[in-house]
């Protein structure tokens, strides 16, 4: 690749005067611009977002990792990425969204390339293929999810064990010994996807604690899906009586289905999402649910990446408590008589 400083050579000037016929940041005369310029187009001289900050050496962009996969609720992951966009702008900062399934890869290009100043990875894995890189390079970064071990890294997240834990003790409350988990898609668990793996982490660990017997089924989402899926469920486990979903596909479906068994919510059948408020209050019937928090997610990783940059930060791990609204969608268990 060539350098500032050969086309500095090339044009018969210093390095500074080719750094600020590119930044505009001084007055450089006609004859010297244009020379300058003609050497740029002969070489191919291609200045990285680097070059172009050389003053401060920032480029003022925070690089933002969004893998979108067909098995995700992409609605989420934007809003979290809105609010990433929206937090990092008050800071002085824009962001370069980066939705390629690249893995170490595009850790490896930002960090080498000068593109950002920093790093944001969304859908983290529990053995995060990224993550040896990522704690190999300088570049200061922030995960949202957490991966099985986090030393020397700073991640903020929804504390996903603590919310399956609280959706099964709700439904305990409510006299249900018989609760099915609708899980995200096959593929999300196949991946070991952290939020997912801790969800039923605080699921299972709950149920046993309480007596509460739990059955797990992932879905695809999808009215067909969500079918068979339920059939399973009701073959396997006949006295079901409450129902956790982790999947936003799958939410919609499920009540159609359940009206169309004749099976009432919540008087025969309570169902409990994890998902974002919009899709609970929206839903045919109001669900009782744990929110996803995007908002603060979003702007907590700006924050700590901020702080980072601005070398005040430090690796942490910040969880967010999870809080559950009761709305229509649950109530007692129905008397096994």
């Amino acid at each position: 690749m060539v350098t500032l400083a050969e086309v500095a050579q090339h044009a018969g000037v210093s390095a500074s005067t080719v750094s600020y016929v590119l930044s505009g940041k001084r007055s450089i005369s006609a004859t010297t611009r244009q020379r300058v310029e003609r050497s740029i187009r002969e070489l191919g001289y291609h200045p990285n977002a680097g070059a172009r900050a050389l003053a401060s050496s920032k480029s003022n962009i925070i690089a933002l990792m969004i893998p979108l996969r067909t098995d995700m609720y992409v609605p989420v992951m934007m809003e979290i990425a809105i609010a990433v966009a929206t937090c990092a702008r008050t800071h002085g900062y824009d962001v370069l969204l980066l939705t390629g399934e690249e893995g170490p890869d595009a850790v490896r290009r930002v960090a080498g390339s000068g593109l950002a100043d920093g790093m944001i990875l969304m859908d983290v894995e529990l053995d995060d293929e990224r993550l040896p890189l990522l704690r190999a390079t300088d570049q200061p970064s922030v995960l949202i999810g957490l991966p099985a071990e986090t030393t020397g890294l700073t991640c903020v997240d929804l504390d996903f064990r603590a919310t399956g834990a609280l959706c099964v003790e709700h439904l305990a409350k409510q006299g249900h010994h018989d609760i099915a988990v609708i899980g995200e898609a096959p593929a999300v668990y196949e991946r070991h996807t952290g939020f997912a793996e801790r969800t039923l982490e605080g699921l299972r660990s709950r149920a046993r604690e309480l007596g509460v017997r739990l059955l797990h089924r992932p879905c695809e989402g999808g009215y067909d899906a969500m079918a068979v899926t339920l059939a399973r469920i009701l073959d396997e486990r006949p006295g079901t009586s409450g129902i956790i979903v982790q999947n936003e596909s799958a939410v919609e479906p499920l009540l159609a289905l359940l009206r169309q068994q004749g099976r009432a919510v919540p008087e025969d059948m309570s169902v409990v999402a994890i998902c974002p408020d919009q899709v609970a209050t929206q839903a045919s019937v109001r669900l009782t649910s744990v929110a996803i928090p995007a908002q603060e997610m979003g702007r907590h990783a700006v924050e700590h990446l901020v702080a980072k940059l601005e070398g005040r930060g430090r690796d942490e791990v910040v969880l967010i408590a999870p809080e559950l609204t009761v709305r229509t969608s649950t109530g007692p268990a129905p008397s096994r008589s």
